[in-house]
């Protein structure tokens, strides 16, 4: 027999049902990120501007593949069958 009471099963498909969002989101952070580290001023960040440049589009760059990955799991409707 299970454990779990109603609200925890219930809290548990709320969980599941809002993953899929914050996941989308995290990648725009990502891609923000690195659009900010791009585009900072020369004394806040340390680095040289090729270095900022790099960093920045690694991060836009996992952002990008981050978000794709996450719609095309949670998002795109599946044609399964034929």
């Amino acid at each position: 027999m299970l454990d779990t009471n109603a609200d925890e099963r219930i809290a548990g498909r709320q969980r599941l049902k809002t993953m899929p969002y914050f996941m989308l989101l995290m990648s725009l952070v990502y891609m923000a990120l690195g659009a900010f580290v791009i585009a900072a001023p020369a004394g806040m960040i340390v680095l040289s501007q090729q270095s900022k440049r790099i960093v920045g589009a690694l991060f836009i760059l996992y952002g990008l593949i981050r978000f794709v990955r996450t719609f095309r799991q949670h998002f795109r409707k599946r044609h399964d069958s034929f």
